[in-house]
C-alpha cells in the first residue's frame, strides 16, 4: 500500500497533494502494478498531483514516484452519527417570536404538516443556515428578497439554534447563529459543547462532510437533480463517493491533452491562410516559401532562413525598428498612482519620525534581529555588539520576547508607515525597469531611458516621486517619437515581404512547437486512457451500492406504473460530465425519449430515488436528513410509495419531513407505518406553534 506524500519538490515548485486521499492511494497502487511505460506512468502521477506537476512533466523534468509507506491506521470505532434534538428560531423569515421543534434523538420518521406560509420552510432553512452558513435556494434569489429576509413582525434579534446529539455524548451540542447586519450572510455564531465549552463556528469540523453528505433536501434541489444542469448531480455524487480528486485529475489531464492537441494541429489549420497570403505577395522570397511549404518534405531550416531575410541591408537595425514599433511603456495612470503612493508614504514617514512609535519600531527591529541571531547560534552567549559575556541566553530571550509584546502595539503605526514606504519603493523599482538590451544606448530614447532607470538608486521617497513624474514624461515623449520614426523607416520596400516574413516566422514557431507537442501527446493520451479506465472502474464500484439503493427506492415509489429505473452511471468529464440514468417507459428504453415521457411527479420520485440513498452511505456522519416538501406534484399512489420508503429509511436514520400535503400523513396512518406526526400553525403576526402532543401513525 502506498500513501501520497504531503508535498513533492519539482524543481523550484512545491506541489501540494492530499495526503490521506484513499482514492489517490488506490490509484497509485494500481499504477504500481500496471506495467505502464515509464513515460506514461509519470504522466498519470503528474495528473494526480496537480497542474504544476503536469507543467514540469511537459518541460521534461522528472516526476518522483511516491515511496511506499505503512498503511494508515484504521479510524477508531464506527462513525459517530449526529441526530437532531431541537431547532429553535426567532425573527427569521416567516417566524417571529421564538418557536421550536423538538425531536427524539435517534432513527425515526417525523412529519411536520402545515399549510403554505405556516413556517415549515423557515425551520428547514434556518437549520441549514445554522450548520452551513448558506442555503442553495438563497443563491438564486434576487437582491430584493435577500434584503427582506428578516421577519417583519419581530423587532428583536434574529437567531437560530440547532441542538445535535452526537453518538457517545451524554448531552447535545448546541450550534447557533445570530444575524446582526442587513445581509443574510452576516451571522455570527458559536458552538456549545456538551461539557459547556464555548467555541467559534469555525471549530465545527464538518466542512467537507456537509458538502458530501448534505443532510438537507429541499423541493428545489430535488427538481434540479433531474432537470437542472447535468454537471450538478455528477459533482454531488462524485463528492459523495470520494471521487472528487480522481475526477479533478482526469479533467486536468484531459485538459492538458486538449491543449497539446491544439498545439499539434495549429500549423495545419493555419497553413492554408499562410499560403494564400504568400501567393498574393510579389516578392520572390514568398514564391520560394510556397514551394518549400507545398513540397514533399518540410525544410524548416530553409524556411527559417527566408523568414529571417526580411528586408533592409542592416538586418540588426531592422529588428530594432520592429521592436520599437511594438514597444510599450507604463501607462500614465500607473505612473501617477505610484507617484501618489510614494508621496503618501513619505508623509506618513515624516509624521512618524522621532515619535515614541518610531523609537519603538527601531527597538522592535533590533530585538527581532537579535532573537533571530540567537536562534541561529543558540550556544553563543556573548553579545555580538558589545562583547559582554553571558549576556544572551534563555532568560534574555524571555525578557526580549516580553519586551517585544509590549513594544509592538506602540510601534504598530510607525511599522505600518515603514511597510507602506517599502511597498511604494518596490512599486517604483518595478516601474524603473532597465532599457531593453536591443535598444541603442546612444539614441535619444536610449539616453532618456538610462536617466529613467537611474532612479532605482534614489532612496528618498519624495525625490523618487519627482523623478518618476518628470523623467516619466520625457520617457513617454521619447518613446512616442521613436515609435513614429520606426514606423516611417519600416515602410516596406519589398512589396510586402517584411509582413509575410513575420507571418512565416510565427508559423514556423508554431510548427516547431507542434513537433514537441506531438511527441508529448502520445504518452499523455496513453496516460489519460489508463486513468479514464481506472476512473470508470472506481466509479462503477462505488456507485454500485448507491445505484442499487436508488433502484429499490424507485421500485417502491413507482407503484403500478410501467416505468423502470434500470441503472445509473457517471460518464464524461469536464463540461460534458453528467449522470446517466436508464429509464424505460412501457418497455421503451430509448434515452432520447423515455425520460421526456415522465410527468413532473414522476421526475420528483426519480429525484428522491437518487438523493435518498446518500443518507444511508456508511461513512455519513449525519444520522438525520431534513426534507422540505418532497411530495409536491406526486399523485396519491406515489405518495403511498413514498410513505413506505420514508418509514423504511426511518428505521435506520432520523428523517424530518416538512410538508403541506396531508396525503403523506394520511398514507402513513392508513398503512400503519411508524411515524411521529405534528401540525404546525402560524397566525397573522408570525407567531408559530406546533400542536401539543405528538401523534404516532
Amino acid at each position: 500500500m502506498t500513501r501520497v506524500p504531503e508535498e513533492i519538490e519539482i524543481g523550484d515548485h512545491a506541489v501540494a497533494v492530499t495526503g490521506d486521499d484513499p482514492t489517490a492511494t488506490v490509484l497509485l497502487d494500481a499504477l504500481a502494478r500496471s506495467g505502464l511505460p515509464r513515460g506514461t506512468h509519470s504522466w498519470v502521477t503528474a495528473a494526480l498531483w496537480g497542474d504544476e506537476a503536469l507543467e514540469a512533466r511537459a518541460e521534461g523534468r522528472e516526476i518522483p514516484d511516491p515511496r511506499p509507506t505503512a498503511p494508515a491506521p484504521p479510524p477508531p470505532g464506527r462513525v459517530r452519527r449526529a441526530y437532531l434534538t431541537r431547532i429553535r428560531v426567532q425573527g427569521f423569515r416567516g417566524i417571529g417570536r421564538p418557536a421550536e421543534l423538538v425531536f427524539p434523538s435517534g432513527p425515526g420518521l417525523t412529519v411536520i404538516v402545515g399549510r403554505n406560509g405556516s413556517g415549515k420552510s423557515s425551520f428547514a432553512e434556518a437549520a441549514e443556515a445554522v450548520l452551513t452558513g448558506r442555503n442553495p435556494r438563497w443563491d438564486a434569489m434576487p437582491t430584493g428578497w435577500r434584503d427582506g429576509w428578516r421577519n417583519l413582525h419581530y423587532d428583536e434579534s434574529t437567531e437560530a439554534t440547532v441542538d445535535i446529539l452526537i453518538a457517545g455524548d451524554e448531552a447535545p451540542t448546541r450550534i447557533s447563529r445570530r444575524w446582526n447586519g442587513d445581509s443574510v450572510r452576516s451571522a455570527r455564531g458559536e458552538i456549545i459543547r456538551p461539557d459547556g465549552t464555548v467555541t467559534p463556528l469555525r471549530a465545527l469540523d464538518w466542512g467537507e462532510d456537509l458538502v458530501r453528505y448534505r443532510p438537507f433536501l429541499s423541493y428545489d434541489e430535488l427538481g434540479r437533480t433531474v432537470t437542472g444542469r447535468s454537471a450538478e448531480l455528477y459533482d454531488t455524487l462524485t463528492s459523495l463517493l470520494g471521487l472528487t480528486g480522481l475526477a479533478d485529475a482526469e479533467r486536468r489531464l484531459a485538459r492538458f491533452c486538449d491543449t497539446l492537441a491544439k498545439r499539434r494541429d495549429r500549423p495545419s489549420r493555419e497553413l492554408p491562410r499562410l499560403l494564400d497570403s504568400l501567393r498574393a505577395c510579389d516578392d520572390p522570397r514568398a514564391a520560394r516559401a510556397v514551394e518549400l511549404l507545398t513540397g514533399p518534405g518540410l525544410d524548416l531550416e530553409a524556411l527559417r532562413g527566408l523568414a529571417e531575410d526580411d528586408g533592409p541591408s542592416d538586418p540588426a537595425l531592422h529588428v530594432v525598428m520592429r521592436r520599437l514599433r511594438r514597444l510599450s511603456l507604463p501607462e500614465r495612470v500607473v505612473m501617477s498612482d505610484v507617484v501618489n503612493e510614494l508621496r503618501g508614504a513619505a508623509m506618513e514617514l515624516a509624521m512618524a519620525a522621532g515619535s515614541k512609535g518610531d523609537h519603538a519600531h527601531g527597538v522592535v527591529r533590533l530585538l527581532e534581529e537579535a532573537i533571530e541571531h540567537h536562534g541561529r547560534h543558540p550556544t553563543e552567549t556573548t553579545c555580538p555588539t558589545c562583547d559582554t559575556p553571558s549576556a544572551l541566553g534563555s532568560d534574555w530571550v524571555r525578557r526580549a520576547t516580553a519586551r517585544l509584546r509590549a513594544l509592538r502595539p506602540q510601534a504598530a503605526a510607525a511599522s505600518a508607515a515603514y511597510e507602506r514606504a517599502e511597498a511604494a519603493r518596490d512599486q517604483a523599482r518595478f516601474l524603473l525597469a532597465p532599457a531593453p538590451g536591443w535598444l541603442p544606448p546612444d539614441s535619444e530614447l536610449g539616453r532618456v531611458w538610462s536617466l529613467w532607470e537611474s532612479g532605482a538608486t534614489i532612496t528618498d521617497l519624495g525625490e523618487l516621486a519627482e523623478h518618476i513624474e518628470t523623467v516619466g514624461r520625457s520617457l513617454r515623449a521619447a518613446a512616442v517619437s521613436a515609435r513614429r520614426e520606426a514606423g516611417e523607416r519600416l515602410e516596406d520596400p519589398t512589396s510586402g515581404w517584411a509582413e509575410e516574413a513575420e507571418r512565416l516566422a510565427s508559423w514556423l514557431d508554431d510548427a516547431q512547437d507542434a513537433l514537441g507537442a506531438r511527441d508529448t501527446l502520445g504518452e499523455a493520451e496513453a496516460a489519460l486512457t489508463w486513468l479514464s479506465e481506472q476512473a470508470r472502474i472506481l466509479r462503477e464500484q462505488r456507485l454500485g451500492p448507491v445505484a442499487a439503493q436508488a433502484e429499490q427506492v424507485w421500485f417502491r415509489l413507482r407503484q403500478e406504473r410501467h416505468i423502470d429505473l434500470q441503472g445509473m452511471r457517471l460518464i464524461g468529464r469536464g463540461a460534458r460530465r453528467r449522470v446517466e440514468v436508464d429509464v424505460t417507459v412501457d418497455g421503451v428504453g430509448d434515452q432520447t425519449s423515455a425520460p421526456g415521457l415522465l410527468s413532473q411527479g414522476e421526475f420528483q420520485a426519480l429525484a428522491l430515488s437518487i438523493c435518498l440513498p446518500r443518507t444511508l452511505v456508511e461513512g455519513n456522519p449525519f444520522g438525520f436528513l431534513v426534507l422540505d416538501d418532497p411530495v409536491q406534484a406526486m399523485d396519491t399512489e406515489t405518495v403511498e410509495g413514498l410513505s413506505s420508503v420514508l418509514a423504511e429509511v426511518g428505521r435506520h436514520r432520523q428523517l424530518v419531513v416538512f410538508t403541506h400535503d396531508t396525503r403523506l400523513p394520511d398514507a402513513l396512518r392508513r398503512l400503519g407505518l411508524p411515524a411521529t406526526i405534528r401540525t404546525i400553525n402560524r397566525d397573522a403576526m408570525s407567531n408559530v406553534w406546533v400542536s401539543d402532543g405528538s401523534e404516532r401513525a
